[in-house]
């Protein structure tokens, strides 16, 4: 199968997944995001973070058939999905009775903990266009966690090197996370009093006439297949697609409560744009709206991919 009806088929997969699972930036964008940030680590830092990579129960299946130099670069790649892949892709792991407000959803158990988490993935910091009333974000959300398993990743938390193993593949993924706009916000309005969770409950017509959920769109961006070689190629050595080099001042940004102000601003300016802001769905999207998508969303991911590098580094230095 080609690349470009592999990609078609996890549009159309994922678009009718949506409403019920938020995936961001698909696997290509979370590799590309991690290669960046793997990249940027020293090799001191990255010896520490191999070593806990290493520790996650998928190991074995990431470096299959890998040569031996490339094992630790690509298993720390492909490890950003695996928070998504226990959705539904890792045996053992559970949605049943999983929710933001049970006493346990805030835990850091380590890979004991069998819950996948969904709700983890985001924080609807919600606006609305018409006066609809917000309703608030989970209370265990992306950025609670954000903060909890950055806490528990330095050796001086006292927590066992399996618990951080997986506080720090959590981060790689959870970290891209914060920087796709609509996993910090959702829209309310009259079509949708509680929220279209992030863009999940609208569809889109792209220009080359795909329908697919507002959400799916944005987290197309960097494609559809899933290999750690297409994110280095794609995300660091391609001159037409590779990540630009983010602004230094926001780089350095280490809280990530502004992270998500930031996205949510940016899904305000530019993910609920026109024609998303005052047309019908399914928005027909026109060239300047998927421009201005394309160039947002690497914004984002080399920035993501930046800040991720600064706090493995400030936790494993």
């Amino acid at each position: 199968m080609s690349r470009k009806s592999s990609f078609i088929g996890a549009v159309l997969l994922i678009s009718a997944l949506a409403p019920k699972v938020a995936f961001a930036w698909w696997d290509e964008g979370h590799m590309q995001i991690a290669a960046f940030a793997y990249d940027r680590l020293s090799p001191e830092v990255r010896e520490k973070a191999d070593a806990l990579i290493k520790l996650n129960p998928e190991y074995p299946r990431w470096i299959a058939g890998v040569p031996e130099s490339l094992k630790a670069q690509y298993a720390f790649i492909k490890a950003a999905t695996w928070a998504d892949d226990i959705k539904g892709l890792v045996e053992g792991y559970t949605n049943n009775g999983d929710k933001a407000t049970n006493p346990d959803a805030g835990r850091n158990a380590g890979y004991y903990d069998h819950y996948s988490h969904g709700y983890w993935h985001f924080k609807d910091i919600g606006f609305s266009t018409d006066g609809t009333p917000v309703e608030d974000a989970d209370p265990i959300n992306a950025l609670t966690q954000i903060t909890l398993l950055t806490q528990g990743l330095p050796k001086s938390s006292g927590l066992q090197d399996s618990v951080r193993s997986y506080d720090l593949v959590w981060l790689l993924h959870l970290v891209g996370d914060a920087h796709q706009p609509l996993h910090a916000t959702a829209r309310f309005s009259q079509a949708h009093k509680h929220g279209d969770q992030g863009g999940n409950l609208d569809d889109v017509m792209t220009s080359k006439g795909v329908k697919m959920k507002l959400h799916a769109y944005w987290d197309s961006m960097f494609g559809g297949y899933s290999t750690p070689y297409g994110a280095i190629f794609d995300g660091l050595t391609n001159g037409d697609t590779k990540l630009p080099e983010p602004d230094p001042v926001l780089a350095a940004e280490a809280d990530p409560a502004k992270w998500f102000d930031e996205s949510r601003k940016i899904a305000i300016d530019s993910v609920y744009a026109e024609p998303v802001k005052t047309g019908a769905a399914p928005y027909q999207l026109d060239r300047t709206y998927e421009t201005n998508a394309m160039a947002t969303s690497r914004t984002q991911a080399a920035l993501a991919g930046a800040r991720l590098a600064n706090l493995i580094t400030a936790a494993l230095k």
